[in-house]
């Protein structure tokens, strides 16, 4: 919680996700984009001339001395997340991570373990929970009776992701960097904990194709994880209970169908999320609330780590870490 008038928020990286969280903090009432810090410091005064940000900064230590930011939003590669982070906590600003937290279950842990032990406020970019159409399943489901059915769909391509450049370390380990868009759904859309995951068909390293596992609540609610590695198929989520059944297909579109209707109800989108990133101007928002000490639906870095053993149940069942 701060008392400033001003939030203060400085940036680490310089690559497109940084952009998009710039375009999204931009604007806001009693925001100041003080500062940015990079590896590519021509990135950096090239995103600082766009966004009039004050400070353009060669470390994170002269990031924090120039601006005294109470908020610092860090987008930067997998594998240089820990050593970030590491510099990152040594300073008492709230911190924003963009998703995955660690390529890996023990690197998230190295990473919250680390966040603990300097006691730092660190919260996750998970912005597909600020979608307006996820906003409006869980707002009317939350009304619903019964036990809800959850069924994600998830698909991924390893060659696509080394053609394009990722890191090998992180392909294998892809699950964690990419399906946790998709896994995390069930955190927020299950009730209760997890009682167990039990896989259906599971994960085969050496020959990835259909994956499937079972997840149970002990609010008696069910989840079906579905991924096609390596072949074609959707990204969606499905909520029914009942009386409602609700569809995110593609993630950002929500459409709906009422027990005895065979039409599915279009939900219109919200404009932030036509003229941002999706998720991301609710999700700066949440941030400044955090901030200043309000009501916030902002995930913890605590949240964000059952997601990424979630991930690591599905994959791993039964194995201590990766």
């Amino acid at each position: 919680m701060i008392e400033e008038e001003i939030c203060k928020v400085a940036f680490i990286g310089a690559g497109y996700m940084t952009s998009e969280h710039l375009k999204a903090f931009q604007g806001l009432p009693s925001v100041e984009l003080s500062g940015i810090s990079s590896r590519t410091i021509d990135r950096s005064k090239t995103l600082a001339q766009s966004y009039d940000i004050k400070n353009v900064c060669e470390s994170i230590g002269q990031l924090y001395e120039a601006t005294q930011a109470n908020l610092v939003v860090i987008s930067v590669p997998e594998l240089s997340l820990f050593n970030v982070c590491k510099e990152v906590f040594k300073y008492p600003w709230v911190c924003l991570i963009e998703k995955p937290v660690g390529y890996n279950l023990q690197d998230a842990q190295n990473i919250q373990d680390m966040a603990i032990t300097e006691g730092r406020q660190v919260f996750v970019a998970l912005n597909r929970r600020h979608y307006s159409s996820t906003k409006a399943l869980i707002d009317d489901m939350s009304h619903q009776e019964g036990a809800r059915l959850i069924h994600v769909y998830d698909q991924e391509d390893q060659a696509a992701a080394l053609k394009a450049g990722q890191p090998e370390l992180v392909v294998r380990n892809w699950m964690y960097a990419n399906s946790i868009h998709l896994i995390d759904y069930f955190n927020f859309l299950g009730r209760g904990v997890v009682v167990c995951v039990d896989p259906i068909i599971p994960w085969t390293p050496d020959n990835p194709g259909i994956v499937m596992s079972k997840i149970t609540y002990s609010s008696g609610d069910v989840g079906i994880y579905e991924a096609a590695w390596n072949r074609p198929g959707p990204w969606a989520v499905t909520v029914s209970s009942e009386q409602k059944r609700w569809e995110l297909r593609p993630l950002e579109q929500a459409t709906f169908q009422n027990y005895g209707s065979r039409t599915p109800e279009l939900v219109p989108i919200n404009r932030w999320d036509s003229e941002f990133k999706p998720g991301l101007r609710v999700q700066a928002q949440e941030a400044i609330k955090a901030l200043l000490g309000q009501a916030h639906k902002l995930p913890s870095l605590a949240e964000a780590m059952q997601s990424m053993q979630l991930v690591h149940g599905i994959y791993y069942p039964g194995v201590e870490n990766d």
